[in-house]
This record gives C-alpha cells, structure tokens and sequence, in this order.
C-alpha cells in the first residue's frame, strides 16, 4: 500500500517516528534497539514510519535501510533532500515518501523534485511553514503536505506553534492536497485530537512518541478524546 492511502485508511493516523536525537542533541532511544522501536510502533497499529537520517538528529542511510528490512509499513525518509540522486538512493534503501522542504528550495527545485519522486513512485512529503511556500506547491494532490509548526532555520530548537497548523489549513485545502498533515511540536494527545479534529488527515510525531514513558497509554488517551461522545 502507498503512503497516503495507508494514512488516509487509518482508523489513528499517526505517522511514529524514529530519530535518535533531539534538537538539542539528547538522546532518544535510550536502551532501545531499532528492531525494538519498530516492533512497538507496529504493535501500536502505526500505519507509516518516518526515519529522520539527518546526521544533526543522529540519523544514518543505514538506519533507513534496517527499518526498511523490519517493516512492510510505508517508511518515510526525513533529510533535507535537494537533488535527484538523492532521491533514487532513498528508494534503493527502501523509502516510500521523502520529504522535500519548501523553505529550503527554490519553487523551480520543488517543481522538478515533486516530479522526479513521482516517476520513481515515491510520495513526495512537502513539507511547509507559510501561506507563501504553500503557493509554490506542484501536483498537490499526489503529495502529502505537511505543517511544519517548528521553526527549520533554527533546527526546530523551539517549542513549535501548533496554532501554525490550524492557520493554514484552509490553505492546503485550497492548493488541492487530499492528505494535509501536521508535524512537528506535538506532544500531548489533547493536541493530537485537536488537531485531527480540526481536519487534518494525519500527524507526525516522533520526539513526543519516544519520550513518554508508555505508548500504549498515550495513544489509547488520543482514542478516547477522539471518541464519539454519547449525547
């Protein structure tokens, strides 16, 4: 299945991340192996994993690539992907998604990698903080677009506006994209459901994931606020 119907088909569309390292350099993993991580996300009904292999969060190629051999589960690939040969390695180590950051590309760049990913069936995961980068977007609605609520140009070191995502949503409705996602500064599931609740189709979560003390009780906590409400 491709990364955006297996979001779009999630009954909890939570896209759980692995990334070794926070903004500020702490660790993440602590005593966990990545078959350990990816079991529990699987277990947990994850319906596609994102791997950050940027060196400045602790990431590797070859982290991307063990994940790929754990898992049948969509994999996006996180880095700050600018050039074509970029993209056919990601596919090689077993990326369905990359994402592509539009306030770190000229509109001409996004043009060109959106379609380049395309023909080599990968998903582009465009990844957005402004009315004015959604305006640059190409081929919307064969794209994930996600909100970025944290600021990139400082490495995402702030705590993130996830008022950012509910602002531009009407935005991404307007550019034609059918999986609009947020991302980034979500770390209480009282947001999580806000935010689903507000329309969007999916979230990414990775540092919020990885430092609660029990995945099951977070997730079941965002299911109950999600829950129909008897009247």
């Amino acid at each position: 299945m491709g990364f955006i119907d297996a979001l779009l088909g999630a009954g909890r569309p939570v896209i759980m991340e692995l990334k070794r390292r926070d903004p500020n350099g702490h660790d993440l993993f602590g005593e966990r192996t990545i078959p350990e991580i990816v079991a529990e996300y699987e277990a947990a009904g994850a319906p596609c994993l994102s791997v950050v292999t940027g060196r400045w969060f602790g990431g590797s190629d070859s982290m991307l690539h063990e994940v790929a051999q754990l898992t049948d589960r969509p994999i996006l690939q996180k880095d700050f992907i600018t050039r074509r040969d970029q993209l056919a390695k990601a596919r090689q180590l077993g990326a369905s998604a990359v994402l592509l950051t539009a306030g770190l590309l000229p509109r001409t760049s996004i043009r060109n990698l959106v379609e380049a990913a395309l023909d080599l069936e990968l998903t582009p995961f465009v990844e957005v903080t402004d009315a004015g980068e959604i305006d640059m977007l190409h081929r919307a609605e064969e794209c994930v677009v996600a909100v970025n609520n944290k600021n990139i140009k400082d490495r995402e070191r702030d705590t993130g506006d996830l008022d950012r995502s509910t602002r531009l949503l009407p935005a991404l409705a307007a550019a034609g994209t059918k999986c609009p996602v947020s991302a980034s500064g979500i770390t209480q599931p009282a947001d999580a459901a806000r935010i689903l609740a507000a329309g969007y189709r999916g979230l990414l979560i990775g540092t919020g994931l990885l430092r609660t003390t029990s995945l099951s009780n977070w997730l079941a906590d965002l299911d109950q606020l999600r829950a129909p409400r008897a009247s």
